[in-house]
């Protein structure tokens, strides 16, 4: 696993490395948060329909 890391940095430069790691780690987060902003007008619409104030959104899943 090392050798592979090592072989990267050596090839493409140690910021290219650490800007793929990063990305990589906040992939997840990044997709979680583009579909709760694209929940958001369903959930406030139906919340107006109840007329129920706009509340806080729990994390979903």
């Amino acid at each position: 696993m090392m050798d592979t890391w090592f072989a990267m940095i050596k090839d493409v430069g140690f910021p290219t490395v650490v800007t793929f790691y990063l990305l990589y780690r906040i992939e997840g987060k990044l997709d979680e948060l583009i579909q709760s902003v694209r929940n958001l007008p369903y959930i406030q619409a139906t919340d107006q329909q109840r007329g129920e104030p706009i509340q806080r959104i729990e994390k979903q899943g």
